[in-house]
């Protein structure tokens, strides 16, 4: 909602139809207004724009505001409502973690900026002489009302504020707490004798905004009471008035979509994605694995879409992590192309999609970049937090400190809180891990593994007393704790990956490498992880009819035919081994 020219004037009264000489006499009256300012602020100076810090960001709140986003159930009126959002979402990123100087004026549209389709904002409902609107960053009223409601409640001294001269219905001017604003002569400006941090987000149904502050002010403002105009207030969405040259040429009725945006193959999402999707949402892919030959990794859906630009991150992505030497090199990688994905899918999401279904490996990213304010979302999780990986490593290498692959690699600290911060907001999370899922009782929705076509794994005889173990020789895949159990055992260890960790490391023991398929030949298929996403080569083993041991890191606990051992535990693997091998 926007401010009329008239500076909302209550003597103003509404007209029933617009005419076009009324909409040029609004333009020109506007223009005149504009002008004055920007010659105004000119001769005397703009207020100053300020920048954002952290040096107040634990610092107590002294004052929040939260209204409701979702303020009408009218059907008609939700495409406006999504377009405020939308407009919402943008400019809270100009606000979010500035701070103010004390005795300093703070102008909202002196950090927002002039709303335009060129910066992304859309449709909203704008107040405009008795009628709500369509209009371009309509809807910023939300946001001007909550910073002054959150001033008054904190003291501060206010510079500029106008009212609305009618009132909406569950919105902040029926307690007399509004602000109206307009580009760029109603402006809402207030300032405080300290200084003072502004945060502000969007929850799924909420606009919340806080201050925060060393110190409090010592006075308090109170609003002034404005005469408002009680006539009702109508809507050139849902209004009948064909003669008005305000009415839209059409309605268009959204009905809310959702976006799924994928970054990796699992046959466990396609399924669920195939089951739980409809043919008004839109499926975002890097690349599709039909494309590249390979049938078996190919999503199932209909309704994908991919970009050159994903398709050609996602390609990059794997030639390059392919080349890099070290683990640590590779997760760098990773982690600079899976950002660089989240930006392109992020800059094809539509405001009209106001669910997102997310791959865990972009969370992060599209969370610290605003896209997640103002919707709700469900994370497809393909591994432990990060937060928790690192510290499950960190333990690791305590006990372990001679080896060169457990502490290779740690992201940020700054990811580690986005992704937290994120996994808090979900609505749902979505696995078929089970050690993810029991983190997360109360909100995950655990998914059954898709074991492999058995007839895809044949076996053969079994090589007695011989042990299979289908990963590179690393610390993060508990070769520490399978070493330790075999010290007791008289057996073969068939090794399927490189040895990483010393070219040492199984000195004493009877190894082979494997050839082809030869491993699932084994007596037993072990991988005692301590970190482990994606465990496929057990569910090879599992189709093939190969006992397995899995420690509780392989999320596996669903699949009856595991043993499952915890994590870490070497008497437990040596006696699961003892079991399988006898």
């Amino acid at each position: 909602m926007k401010a009329r020219p008239d500076n909302g004037s209550p003597n103003h009264s509404r007209k029933e139809v617009q005419t076009l000489p009324d909409l040029l006499s609004f333009w020109l009256k506007a223009k005149a207004f504009q002008s004055r300012r920007a010659v105004t602020e000119f001769c005397l100076g703009r207020p100053r724009r300020f920048s954002k810090g952290n040096e107040l960001k634990s610092a107590p709140v002294i004052a929040e505001s939260r209204t409701s986003l979702w303020t009408t159930d009218e059907a008609n009126e939700q495409i406006l409502v999504i377009g405020k959002i939308q407009n919402l979402r943008i400019a809270i990123r100009k606000l979010n973690g500035l701070e103010i100087k004390a005795n300093e004026v703070f102008s909202f549209w002196r950090h927002i900026g002039r709303a335009s389709r060129r910066k992304g904002y859309v449709a909203g409902r704008e107040l405009r002489e008795g009628c709500l609107i369509p209009s371009t960053g309509g809807g910023l009223c939300q946001l001007s009302n909550a910073l002054y409601d959150a001033a008054l409640q904190a003291g501060f001294e206010i510079v500029e504020r106008h009212a609305h001269t009618q009132v909406i219905p569950g919105s902040l001017a029926e307690a007399g707490r509004d602000a109206t604003v307009f580009w760029n002569y109603v402006d809402l400006r207030f300032k405080a004798r300290n200084r003072f941090r502004i945060e502000v987000q969007l929850t799924s149904n909420d606009l919340l905004l806080r201050f925060k502050a060393e110190q409090r002010n010592s006075h308090h403002y109170y609003p002034v009471q404005v005469n408002r105009d009680q006539t009702t207030i109508g809507s050139c969405i849902s209004c009948r008035q064909s003669a008005c040259a305000r009415q839209p040429r059409s309605i268009h009725v959204p009905t809310q979509k959702t976006a799924y945006l994928l970054d990796d193959y699992w046959p466990e999402f396609d399924r669920y994605i195939k089951s739980s999707h409809n043919n008004n949402d839109t499926i975002f892919i890097p690349i599709d694995g039909e494309r590249l030959g390979k049938s078996n990794y190919a999503w199932s859906t209909e309704g994908f879409r991919q970009t050159n630009q994903a398709r050609l991150t996602a390609l990059l992505r794997a030639w390059n992590t392919r080349r890099a030497r070290h683990g640590a090199d590779r997760q760098r990688l990773r982690l600079k192309y899976n950002e660089k994905l989240a930006r392109q899918f992020a800059s094809q999401i539509s405001y009209q999609h106001t669910h997102l279904v997310i791959m865990q490996s972009l969370l992060p990213y599209l969370w610290r970049d605003g896209h997640l304010q103002g919707r709700t979302f469900d994370a497809l999780m393909t591994s432990l937090p990060a937060e928790i990986l690192q510290q499950r490593l960190d333990q690791a290498l305590n006990k372990h400190p001679e080896s060169p692959t457990l502490g290779d690699f740690r992201a940020s600290e700054s990811l580690l809180i986005d992704e937290k911060e994120a996994l808090t907001h979900a609505r749902k999370l979505v696995t078929p891990h089970s050690e993810v899922a029991q983190l997360f009782p109360d909100k995950t929705e655990l998914l059954n593994w898709i074991i492999p076509n058995k007839n895809l794994f044949t076996r053969r005889p079994t090589i007695r007393n011989s042990i299979a173990f289908p990963a590179s020789t690393l610390g993060r895949k508990g070769v520490y704790q399978l070493r330790e159990a075999l010290k007791t055992f008289d057996v073969e260890l068939i090794l399927c990956g490189p040895i990483l960790e010393d070219e040492n490391f199984w000195k004493g023991f009877n190894i082979r490498r494997c050839n082809d398929n030869d491993w699932l030949n084994a007596t037993a298929v072990v991988l005692p992880s301590i970190v482990e996403s994606k465990p496929r080569k057990l569910l090879q083993a599992v189709a093939a009819g190969v006992p397995v041991i899995a420690s509780s890191a392989c999320g596996l606990t669903n699949v009856g035919s595991v043993t499952t051992i915890p994590t870490g535990d070497v008497d437990a693997l040596r006696n699961a081994l003892l079991s399988v091998i006898n």
